[in-house]
């Protein structure tokens, strides 16, 4: 199948060959003709397999085809849960609307509002924006959405998770019955199973493929005492020579001071985390993209906003909270079919997480050591009741302890009463 056989508009086509894409990625495939048509939509594939497109295009194509109006309305809403996903969306919209006489804006925090309020008031056809300050600018009447054909929430599930669904509700009740809605994701929870049955009208679903790392991923953890993590992280980022590499923190602290060791180590490194302003995020992101910087130290803010194709490696120095998180950080790498590696630097308390997304990736993580950063069995003694078949299958019986089933093979879900950990969060990472 080609692009022409969603028979789009010829601009619209014509940017598509520009910009280098040949055939359409599978949720593409499954999407756009229906999503064409005017139905709802509920989009679910790995990160990286082209979902922002899928919903775009059929945008765009209505959009080229209309008869440009004397002051324009806006047509389409976006919604996406962070600043740099908002900006990768609207960068899209550029790219994949050139010549086509479309006009977008972003709306979010951190930046001024007059800006923003400023070309609502002009007139836009596509507004991108994060629930917080969209809300604002509805409340003050800077916005009017009478005219709105299309909602699309982008990243539902994260979005969820950051505690805007009473925003989106908000949002919603402002927006004209009649729409056409779309809700796009990578992972979908029950939370937002829910969602999707308050808000989409006899919608066809589109999944492809397992909710998990793409297979152009692979994976690997690495079991290391903790005062022996940033030795590790350093012999791995050796490793990796030229590749860039994102390395994903906790907590907006240890983004920081992680990246400013990376930098007095000699290596071009910047940080993304939530005590930056925008302008900072955005400066520290452009030059990991053009290639400035080799290592982009972040939080888990930057998991779903950054579109890199290549970036070699993603470095878990600290375990994610969810499976679902380990998904959308790894999905930084092995994009637009690009090969990738994933490392995880794990303690023995993170083994119930471990476990977690064993579990839901349905097969066991690699194990991998370096020499000289294995933990020893004094710093990782089994628990009493740890049956002694672990990690380490060279320790002798009697060595006083070893691994045991802290760093062996994952149990079977609801085996281990430990194996469910309570997720640690870091407010507005």
């Amino acid at each position: 199948m080609s692009f022409a056989s969603f028979d789009l508009h010829p601009l619209l086509l014509a940017n598509i060959e520009s910009l280098g894409y040949q055939t359409p990625t599978p949720i593409q495939t499954e999407a756009i003709p229906p999503v064409m048509e005017g139905r709802d939509a509920m989009g679910l594939a790995q990160t990286g397999t082209g979902k922002t497109a899928a919903f775009l295009l059929p945008i765009l194509n209505r959009l080229a085809r209309r008869e440009i109006p004397k002051r324009r309305a806006v047509k389409a809403l976006i919604v996406a849960p962070t600043r740099e996903l908002a900006e990768q969306i609207h960068d899209a919209v550029r790219d994949l609307g050139r010549r086509v006489n479309v006009k977008s804006v972003t709306v979010y925090g951190g930046v001024g509002m007059s800006p923003q309020t400023q070309a609502l008031r002009r007139g836009v056809d596509i507004v991108v924006a994060c629930p917080g300050r969209l809300l604002d600018h509805i409340r003050q009447g800077n916005t009017d959405f009478s005219a709105l054909d299309t909602l699309v929430l982008d990243e539902a599930d994260h979005m969820f998770d950051m505690g805007f669904l009473p925003d989106i509700r908000a949002i919603m009740d402002k927006l004209p019955a009649k729409r056409q809605t779309l809700l796009f994701s990578a992972t979908m929870p029950d939370s937002i199973k829910k969602l999707a049955a308050d808000i989409l009208t006899d919608p066809i679903t589109v999944r492809i493929g397992r909710q998990a790392p793409a297979e152009t991923v692979e994976h690997a953890v690495y079991p290391v005492s903790p005062s022996r993590k940033t030795p590790l992280l350093l012999e791995l980022l050796d490793k990796a020579k030229t590749d860039s590499v994102i390395v994903f923190t906790r907590t907006k602290h240890k983004a920081k001071n992680l990246a400013e060791l990376l930098c007095k180590s000699g290596r071009r490194a910047a940080c993304i985390q939530g005590n930056l302003s925008q302008r900072q995020r955005q400066a520290a992101l452009d030059g990991f993209k053009a290639g400035t910087y080799r290592v982009l130290v972040a939080t888990d803010i930057a998991a779903r906003g950054i579109d890199v194709s290549k970036v070699g490696h993603v470095i878990n120095f600290d375990i994610p909270d969810t499976p679902d998180a380990y998904t959308h950080r790894i999905g930084r790498t092995g994009r637009a079919e690009c090969q990738g590696q994933a490392h995880t630097l794990i303690t023995r308390e993170d083994m119930p997480m471990v476990r977690a997304i064993e579990h839901a990736m349905g097969k066991p993580l690699p194990r991998r050591e370096l020499d000289g950063f294995a933990p020893t069995p004094q710093e990782y003694r089994a628990e009493p009741d740890a049956p002694r078949d672990g990690y380490n299958r060279n320790r002798r019986p009697g060595n006083g302890g070893g691994y045991g089933r802290n760093f062996g093979q994952s149990r079977p879900a609801g085996q281990n009463r430990n194996t469910r950990q309570a997720p640690r969060r870091e407010a507005h990472a």
